[in-house]
């Protein structure tokens, strides 16, 4: 494995760096934005699910005792 040195490296991520092609603001904001939003309905959906399931097994056991 051919090894480099320090300065070459740095020059190398550098180019590398400088290739990355950044989001603007207006896409950070909107990706967050939906994150936050699928993450609120993911909490809900489980939320109602697990409402459910509860609710079910409570009955179960109410009639089965």
């Amino acid at each position: 494995m051919a090894k480099t040195n320090p300065l070459q490296f740095m020059q190398q991520v550098r180019s590398e760096t400088s290739k990355v092609v950044w989001p603007t603001r207006r896409e950070t904001l909107l990706t967050t934005a939906m994150v936050f939003v699928l993450s609120a309905l993911a909490a809900t959906f489980f939320s109602i699910i697990d409402i459910v399931i509860r609710f079910g097994l409570d009955t179960f056991i109410s009639l089965s005792s």
